[in-house]
């Protein structure tokens, strides 16, 4: 078995997002209209849950979870207007001990009065949005856990290929950008190629390109190319799941490498198991084949067809079958029905 070359990266976590900078890059997505002044939109939001505080609003604030983005949605404003002005301001008086990052108040329903002055005085930021309560925190929730989860850089280069996403790792010049030209070539898709952002969201590690590098990649006597403008639009990604990692290795006569595919390698990055190829890299080798052949193997997989298992099964049946005096070598391929055809 190879050594892990991904055992040891650096991971990096993200503590905050400002909501100034959370308005900014996700404002017009979420449909967000702001009803404070633009000076308290300095607040930070450091964590990652989407928050409606109907129990806060009713006295109950033991598990209030008053850090989050606060959600006012149809149930909590409908709530809120049975209360009246006197019963509203005592809710938000009693609010005003916590300090949320920012409010929001879905399906275009005006912030009450209240609320207003409660957000005023403690100079946080208050919106509005025309999505209904399901659709801003759905968005809104894949935002946040993307930005706080764990994250790194790795050396390598990410393609989709017939839609699995294949991690080329190794060593430097092996051939990592090569075999990627030769794949977008071929009809696939780059996402990121000598820098690869990765995240681990949810159960998945995913891939993103460098935001400088974006769709470049170098080849070594050759220079910078621009993959989108060469190949066209189609020949790009901007994210995709990490399903497989081939790592490249110069070929040696003195490695034994997998013939079978039953001992199956698998790569842990950050907690998440995923399988892995060691690929010897020769003169003459054909590695777009190679890599559209691991593609479909992993395609087969992913839907319950596992050939190296399959096989090893049938052979395991035959040599028992044989072991009990069974002769059975050829006679399935003996179809009498079909005998004209050999004529």
């Amino acid at each position: 078995m190879s050594e892990s070359r991904l055992k040891d990266i650096k991971i990096l976590h993200r503590e905050k997002l400002s909501v100034r900078d959370f308005f900014a890059h996700f404002g017009k997505d979420l449909q967000l209209a702001l009803h404070s002044p633009e000076g308290d939109l300095d607040t930070n939001i450091a964590e990652s849950g989407i928050h409606r505080p109907g129990l806060a609003m009713a006295g109950y604030t033991k598990v209030y979870s008053s850090k989050q983005i606060q959600v006012v949605g149809h149930t909590e404003w409908n709530y809120l207007e049975s209360l009246g002005p006197e019963g509203r301001k005592k809710v938000f008086e009693n609010l005003s001990v916590f300090r949320a990052p920012m409010w929001v108040v879905t399906h275009a329903q005006m912030p009450h009065a209240e609320l207003k002055e409660m957000c005023s005085k403690l100079h946080i930021p208050l919106f509005s949005t025309t999505l209904h309560t399901y659709e801003f925190n759905k968005v809104a929730q894949r935002i946040l856990e993307e930005f706080f989860a764990p994250h790194s850089i790795i050396h390598g280069s990410l393609v989709d290929v017939y839609g699995i996403g294949m991690l080329f790792i190794g060593d430097s010049n092996v051939g990592k950008s090569e075999c990627v030209l030769e794949l977008v070539e071929s009809g696939h898709r780059m996402v990121a190629d000598d820098v690869v952002h990765i995240s681990h969201v949810g159960n998945a590690i995913i891939g993103r390109p460098d935001p400088l590098i974006r769709h470049h990649m170098e080849i070594r006597g050759v220079g910078i190319l621009d993959v989108r403008s060469m190949f066209g639009i189609h020949a790009i990604r901007k994210v995709k799941k990490i399903e497989v990692i081939v790592e490249l290795q110069p070929w040696q006569r003195d490695v034994r490498y997998e013939r079978t595919g039953l001992n199956e390698q698998e790569e842990i990055v950050m907690g998440v198991h995923i399988p892995k190829i060691v690929l010897p890299v020769a003169p003459g080798k054909n590695l777009t084949v190679i890599s559209e052949v691991i593609a479909m193997n992993s395609l087969m997989k992913m839907n319950g067809q596992d050939v190296a298992r399959d096989f090893n099964e049938d052979l395991m049946k035959k040599i028992k079958a044989k072991a009990k005096g069974e002769y059975t070598d050829g006679l399935q391929e003996m179809d009498i029905e079909h005998w004209s055809l050999y004529e």
